[in-house]
């Protein structure tokens, strides 16, 4: 890899003096050369000898580590990475629906056009700032996560040498306020005012801690009253332009085997003494054969169909106001009032993550992390126990004869 000079040919003159190119005077006068890792002749210009000896060792000690990266590949705009990011993921359908939309409305309007070489973290910031005018924390903070996963995925292929969203990124500060959760008898009003083929749900979310889809993708052998367990396998799913389908729960600790209390049970049994027929539906539970099939569902509509979440949550709206919930306090409440009964009683973390099917302990401890006050507590207690019958180094001197 020659540093070359562009002003002066190689050969010499009668004197021995170096004779002068066509370009001398003109341009640019230090030229490195190099063979890229794909085995390509690169070149590049410079006005100084000092700093084109420094770019040629900079390449070479690149080349030799592994670790060289072609400034031209960081020429394509965050847009195009974008596209490349989403078509390498392995996102459920929904996900996929919601990432698109995110990407389209929140990140393309004000990075999409800038190619990724020239992205600073002072832009990601600037971006950050703007987007919190118009997004909740929680939200910003997802699509910071799909932002920040381009750009990860830009540098693992050597797009460019580092993300700007790696370091000293600040995000909106998240609120948790205060969860709101019902008293036992708000809990069984709401059930009594549901629709009776829908009732059994509002048991299922609080006394097994089911999420709204899992709720509508059991089926009626899902449910063992021998052994008091309901399986968890699947889940009813519904997106834009296609009728309500069976696919795979949330996370693989998501698919779980849930105690049946006997108060959920009896629910169950009343809801099963109307005899619960089969509808045909597609199941996409596994991805690589799905089929169409006779499912005996647990809930359905009006008609015998599927039950559409959209058409639940309006049903739901009016038994929730009258039993003077606030507005917008959905069925997923019931899910974390499920979640306090256990930690109030003295359930462990894990206990409580394997019964919501969370994926690890840190999920379960970022969301109810303030319902367990009792190891507050006992952590005070342990402490004293330890250290407080001894004097200190701040026991005044008088009190220590």
């Amino acid at each position: 890899m020659p540093v070359d000079d562009l002003w002066y040919l190689n050969s010499r003159g009668p004197d021995g003096a170096r004779l002068p190119s066509k370009r001398h005077g003109r341009g640019k006068r230090w030229r490195v050369r190099w063979t890229d890792n794909l085995g390509e002749t690169r070149t590049q210009l410079f006005e100084r000898k000092v700093d084109a000896d420094r770019y040629d060792a900079n390449v070479r000690a690149d080349l030799s580590r592994g670790q060289y990266i072609d400034e031209r590949a960081g020429r394509i705009t965050v847009a195009a990475l974008a596209g490349l990011w989403r078509n390498a993921q392995l996102h459920t359908d929904s996900t996929t629906i919601r990432v698109e939309q995110a990407v389209r409305l929140h990140v393309l309007p004000g990075l999409g056009q800038q190619q990724i070489k020239d992205v600073r973290p002072s832009h990601i910031q600037g971006w950050v700032r703007d987007r919190s005018a118009v997004l909740a924390p929680t939200t910003l903070r997802v699509v910071y996560t799909y932002l920040s996963s381009m750009f990860a995925m830009a540098v693992r292929d050597r797009l460019i040498p580092a993300s700007p969203c790696d370091k000293g990124i600040r995000l909106p500060s998240v609120s948790r306020g205060t969860r709101i959760l019902p008293t036992a008898d708000q809990v069984h009003n709401l059930a009594r005012l549901l629709p009776p083929r829908l009732a059994a749900t509002v048991y299922l979310a609080a006394g097994c801690g089911l999420r709204m889809g899992e709720i509508l993708g059991l089926e009626v052998d899902d449910v063992d009253f021998e052994t008091r367990e309901v399986h968890v396998c699947r889940q009813l799913k519904v997106i834009n332009g296609r009728q309500p389908f069976l696919g795979p729960v949330k996370t693989t600790t998501s698919a779980r085997t849930v105690e049946l209390p006997e108060v959920v049970a009896a629910a169950l049994r009343q809801h099963l003494a109307d005899d619960c027929g089969a509808v045909e539906v597609d199941d996409d539970t596994d991805r690589r054969r799905p089929v169409r099939r006779a499912a005996r569902l647990l809930f359905r509509g009006v008609a015998g169909e599927p039950v559409n979440a959209a058409t639940f949550s309006r049903t739901w709206a009016t038994a929730r106001e009258a039993v003077g919930l606030p507005a917008r306090w959905g069925i997923h409440g019931l899910r974390h009032y499920y979640a306090t009964v256990l930690i109030h009683a003295g359930a462990s973390v894990k206990t409580v993550q394997l019964s919501l099917g969370h994926s690890t302990p840190t999920v379960t401890l970022n969301t109810y992390v303030h319902e367990w006050p009792d190891a507050v507590d006992r952590t005070r207690l342990l402490i004293d126990s330890a250290l407080g019958q001894h004097e200190t180094a701040a026991t005044p001197a008088g009190s220590r004869a």
